[in-house]
Formats: C-alpha cells, sequence, structure tokens
C-alpha cells in the first residue's frame, strides 16, 4: 500500500467540536457536495475531501480502499483525530475501511447505498470514453459533451463526468487519473474479505428503488458491522443525496444528532 496523500478539501466552518468528513464516489469530487454540506454547517464543521485520483488531490498508482481509507485517517488527525464519517459508494466503502481499521477516530458512520461486498458492475465503459476524448479538440467542456454523446447517451451522465473536466488557456485535461482507476477497477468494484468486522455505530442508507444495498448485501453489512442500522429512502436510487437532497440532508442531521447523545 502506498502512502497516504494529502487530499484537498473543502471546509464549512460550523459550531462544535467534531467535524463531518464527506467522502465522494467514483468520478466524484468534494463540489458534488457543496450544497448538502454548506446545509449541514450550521450545525457542525463540515469537510468534504477530494479522493485521491480526483479533483483536485494527488494521483497515485494504487486506490485500493487500504491507501483510500489511509487518506481518510489522515484527514481526521489534522481535524484533531476524531470525526464523524459519511461516504457514498467507492467513497463509502473507503469509509467502511477506515470504520474496521480504526474505529477509535469516528463517533459516528454513515454509509449511503454501498456494501462491502465485490459488485459486478464495471465502469471501465464510461473510462474508455473519457480516455476516447481528443482533449486538442477541446476549448469548452460543449466540445467534449459533444465527443462523449455517442458512447454516454445520458446526458445528466455527462455532466457529472464533465464536471472531472479542466478547459483552461493551456488546454484541456482530465482532474481524474483515468489510467490508474481503470488499472485498479477490479479493486474499486471490488471488497477486501479480510477486512474483519467493527463494532462502531453506523447507519447505512439505501436507496428504495437501489440493488446496492439489498439481500446478500445487507447480510454483508450486518457481519461486518453487527451494531448497524440500515434505513431505507423509498423511491430512491443509488445517487439518493442527488435525487432528494433536502430529505438525505433531514436523515443526516437525525443521525448525527443521535451520535452526539
Amino acid at each position: 500500500m502506498s502512502a497516504p496523500v494529502p487530499l484537498n478539501t473543502v471546509a464549512y466552518d460550523g459550531p462544535g467540536d467534531v467535524p463531518l468528513v464527506i467522502a465522494h464516489g467514483l468520478f466524484g469530487s468534494a463540489r458534488n457536495w457543496n450544497v448538502i454540506a454548506k446545509r449541514l454547517s450550521t450545525d457542525r464543521p463540515v469537510v468534504a475531501v477530494d479522493m485521491r485520483n480526483h479533483g483536485d488531490s494527488p494521483h497515485d498508482p494504487d486506490n485500493s480502499y487500504a491507501a483510500l481509507a489511509a487518506d481518510l485517517r489522515a484527514v481526521i488527525e489534522g481535524l484533531g483525530g476524531t470525526a464523524d464519517l459519511l461516504g457514498h459508494s467507492m467513497g463509502g466503502k473507503a469509509a467502511m475501511m477506515v470504520g474496521l481499521q480504526a474505529p477509535e477516530v469516528l463517533r459516528h458512520l454513515v454509509i449511503a447505498d454501498i456494501a462491502p461486498v465485490a459488485y459486478t458492475h464495471t465502469q471501465m465503459p464510461l473510462i474508455k470514453a473519457m480516455q476516447k476524448v481528443d482533449l486538442g479538440a477541446v476549448s469548452r467542456r460543449s466540445d467534449a459533451d459533444a465527443q462523449l454523446k455517442a458512447a454516454v447517451p445520458d446526458a445528466m451522465l455527462r455532466a457529472f463526468l464533465l464536471q472531472s473536466l479542466s478547459v483552461g488557456p493551456d488546454g484541456a485535461r482530465w482532474k481524474l487519473n483515468l489510467d490508474a482507476l481503470g488499472a485498479q477497477m477490479g479493486r474499486i468494484i471490488g471488497f477486501p474479505q479480510d477486512a474483519g468486522t467493527s463494532a462502531l455505530p453506523a447507519t447505512f442508507l439505501r436507496g428504495g428503488a437501489s440493488d446496492y444495498a439489498t439481500g446478500p448485501q445487507e447480510a454483508a453489512i450486518m457481519a461486518a458491522f453487527p451494531a448497524a442500522r440500515i434505513e431505507e429512502m423509498p423511491g430512491l436510487g443509488h445517487w439518493l443525496h442527488a435525487e432528494d437532497p433536502r430529505g438525505f440532508e433531514t436523515r443526516l442531521r437525525t443521525i448525527l444528532g443521535e451520535g452526539e447523545a
């Protein structure tokens, strides 16, 4: 495992001593959580991170969950050594690893629509589509959008991916380390089998219309986190925080408020 990398963070000041750290999913960044983070900061300090190989954080060939968890632990240590931790999808798996390996640095763990299991939904087609974009012909994001359209017909998905495209005087570049993410895809959709168990208080929020945390996945959650509570947000898919940000925010306030007791 590589050494922790210094993650780029976006901090929102708030009352209290225990911050909420937010870890985004694959192809995301801290900016995806800006609205929710800012609103939650009325109750507590909030820090959203760019995971390694994403956003403005360093690139590294190792994108294993052990490495991602070490990055998050370093952030928490820099904030005083104790935090609540929220993670979605890839960020949720990294957050689970922190809870399994270093529960002493967490007060409460909140996981959004992911389980400690291996999935089969590779994201390699999206990586290949982004790699095929001729960046030399991109002077604005709409140029890249046009190139992506055939391989990625969903306009909302293209807009999400293009948030990680930087276009400036020196040309266009992906902030995502596409080569490393592609090489590590097996690890990203997987999960370490020997990660252990944790009695840490944890809440797993799943979308009612998602299949990421049901059936066998639910059993795996309870095996790894026997003190966990699984809550459903009816009608929502995997991107539950984007589909219903106000509802997600309300759930978080309740969960984290209980964590303070």
